[in-house]
């Protein structure tokens, strides 16, 4: 192949952090990477919580004043970051708390970093504050503040006000192989302390390490710890205090799911999102579709079907297969170019007549859909309006620049208005 050599074994992906891992469960009869339609014309500003060269953000003379000057705000509005004044205030927080070994560091290496699961048992314990900034590769772009298990929020010299204030979410990791009572106690203290210092902030709870138990364990133990929790979080008088719990594993996908969850809740343009893959969809004969950001494999954004967590997970595996096949065949022979770019597409038929379609929309952001086979034999149609979609995203984003210019409150939603229906494109939904 010319301009194309085969990636020797051990040496880096051309997309970094990304991995091949993940289970193979498809049958792949046609894999393909096609020329993507002419970019978008106009280039986005910074971003709070997107890629600078994407979305909804500042311009880059703000940005610098901001550095210089102290930060900005970012999802959770505050200004404060790693330290008062310093570069960090501008990126939002995402807390990761739980006791010692229950696994917080694991679920942000395997999220975020792609390491195996088997490699994070030889990890060592977290003994101080480790701040570890995503933004640089992934659209979500925040921080993941991961806490030691022995911090003693009694102690004076912790300022906790600043740790929360600023911050987006707090995810409280409990062990479900473990004797949970004394997490419990520990979860109600950080939360209600949290909870006075940001009442915005949302709670995120993880039972996690539930792959050692079975399925009636798992509901068993999430019922008593939702129970407990709620029951401390009553007789403490914070019945406004909403905690949201999810069974996890890092040996599955449902660390990914969860995660996506918690993703979501910080995504201001989240309905704006949905309705546009929902229009999407119904006009192009798709069962489902996920925006997936294609480094962490978090989805950002689905339609209102429900989600079935084996599409999730053949999704997840698509993204492998994709980025596995372009780091081997993608890559100049000098070894430039990206595991994922502007023309990236690839369709994968299975052997029960289902078909997966993924399309790039940004360098961070690709929609996986799920649909059949005689559906996809129009897809012209189907190419048609994806990029109405892609273009529609795009404007997303661009309210929200426009938005920030003016430092006006009022937002305004793209619409697909050259969306085709059955093959006849119209001027509005």
């Amino acid at each position: 192949m010319t301009g194309r050599r085969r990636r020797r074994p051990g040496e880096a992906a051309a997309w970094p952090g990304l991995s091949g891992r993940g289970r193979r469960r498809s049958s792949i009869t046609s894999l393909q990477y096609g020329a993507e339609e002419r970019p978008l014309a106009g280039s986005y500003g910074a971003a709070d919580s997107f890629p600078k060269d994407f979305g909804c953000g500042v311009e880059e003379e703000e940005e610098k004043a901001a550095a210089a000057g102290g930060g900005r705000r970012g999802w959770g509005g505050g200004r404060d970051g790693c330290g008062p004044g310093g570069a960090d205030s501008s990126k939002p927080r995402i807390l990761l708390m739980g006791l010692r070994r229950s696994g917080k560091s694991s679920i942000q290496k395997v999220v975020f970093h792609k390491m195996s699961p088997n490699e994070t048992l030889f990890l060592e314990s977290t003994n101080k504050i480790y701040k570890d900034d995503i933004s640089n590769s992934s659209f979500v772009n925040f921080q993941i503040w991961d806490f030691p298990g022995q911090m003693d929020f009694f102690d004076p010299t912790l300022d906790y006000k600043m740790i929360f204030r600023g911050t987006g979410a707090l995810i409280y990791v409990i062990d479900a192989q473990d004797d949970y009572m004394e997490a419990l106690t520990r979860l109600h203290i950080t939360v209600s302390k949290a909870y006075k210092v940001n009442p915005d902030m949302n709670f995120e709870v993880f039972i996690h390490k539930v792959d050692g138990l079975s399925d009636d364990h798992k509901i068993e133990t999430q019922r008593d710890i939702h129970q407990r929790a709620n029951d401390d979080l009553a007789d403490a008088g914070l019945e406004k205090l909403h905690l949201s719990f999810y069974l996890t594993s890092i040996y599955d996908h449902s660390i990914f799911e969860a995660f996506s969850k918690v993703v979501q809740k910080l995504i201001p343009q989240l309905p704006t999102l949905e309705n546009l893959l929902n229009t999407f969809i119904s006009n192009s004969g798709i069962e489902k579709a996920f925006l997936f950001d294609v480094v962490s494999k978090i989805y950002i954004a689905t339609d209102s079907s429900p989600v079935d967590m084996q599409s999730y997970e053949l999704c997840c595996d698509m993204i492998d297969v994709v980025i596995d096949v372009s780091c081997i065949y993608g890559l100049k022979e000098d070894g430039s170019g990206s595991a994922y770019d502007k023309e990236s597409m690839a369709i994968i038929k299975l052997n029960n007549t289902t078909v997966l379609y993924l399309k790039e929309v940004t360098k961070f952001l690709a929609p996986v859909c799920i649909l059949r086979e005689e559906s996809f034999e129009r897809k012209g149609l189907i190419d048609y309006n994806f990029h109405c979609f892609r273009k529609a995203i795009h404007e997303v984003f661009e309210v929200g620049v426009t938005s920030h210019r003016s430092c006006s409150h009022q937002t305004s939603a793209p619409s697909l208005k050259a969306l085709a229906h059955n093959g006849t494109p119209r001027n509005a939904i």
